[in-house]
C-alpha cells in the first residue's frame, strides 16, 4: 500500500468520528495534502482541531516516512476532481477540465457536467455534450461562477 492509502485508513475513521469526510488525500513531494467536508461545509476551528488530531496519529504510527508537511483543508468553492466519485458529486455544477498532451485540438474545456459513470464524464459545453474518458483528463476542478447581485438584495442594503 502506498503511504496515501496507509493514512487514508488510519485517519478516515478518525475523522469521521468528528463528523468529517476525508474527500480527498495525497502525498507527493514530503506533503500530505487531506481534503476534509461535511454536509453545510468545515468551520476553521474544525479544520486545526482535525489537522492536531491527525499529526498526532500520524506520528504516533510513522505512517508518512520522515520530515513530512501536514496540510489539512476543506475543499473550497472550486474543489479538486479526481476521483470518479468526485464527478458523481459535482453532477449538475461547472467545471473546468484540462485534458492530457496526447489529446489533440483544444485542450481546455469548461460547462456543466451532465453525467459521470466508470469510465468518463459527460459535459454540456456551449449545449453539445461532450464525452471525455477518465485517462483523458490532466486537471480537472469545479468552477465557482460569481453572479450578480440581486436588484432586491442591493436596495435592502442601500436602504439599512
Amino acid at each position: 500500500m502506498s503511504v496515501a492509502d496507509d493514512a487514508h485508513d488510519l485517519l478516515a475513521p478518525l475523522l469521521r468520528g468528528r463528523g468529517l469526510e476525508v474527500y480527498d488525500l495525497t502525498y507527493g513531494g514530503g506533503v500530505l495534502r487531506i481534503i476534509v467536508e461535511k454536509p453545510g461545509g468545515v468551520s476553521l476551528d474544525e479544520v486545526a482541531d482535525a489537522s492536531k488530531v491527525a499529526s498526532r496519529l500520524l506520528d504516533d504510527h510513522d505512517t508518512v516516512p520522515g520530515r513530512y508537511t501536514l496540510e489539512l483543508s476543506s475543499p473550497g468553492l472550486e474543489r479538486p476532481l479526481r476521483r470518479p466519485e468526485h464527478y458523481a458529486r459535482a453532477v449538475g455544477e461547472t467545471v473546468g477540465i484540462k485534458l492530457g498532451p496526447h489529446i489533440d485540438g483544444v485542450r481546455r474545456i469548461q460547462g456543466v457536467l451532465m453525467g459521470s459513470d466508470d469510465d468518463g464524464i459527460t459535459v454540456d459545453v456551449g449545449g453539445a455534450p461532450r464525452r471525455v474518458d477518465y485517462g483523458d483528463i490532466a486537471k480537472a476542478k469545479t468552477v465557482f461562477e460569481w453572479g450578480p447581485t440581486s436588484e432586491k438584495k442591493v436596495k435592502e442594503k442601500s436602504s439599512r
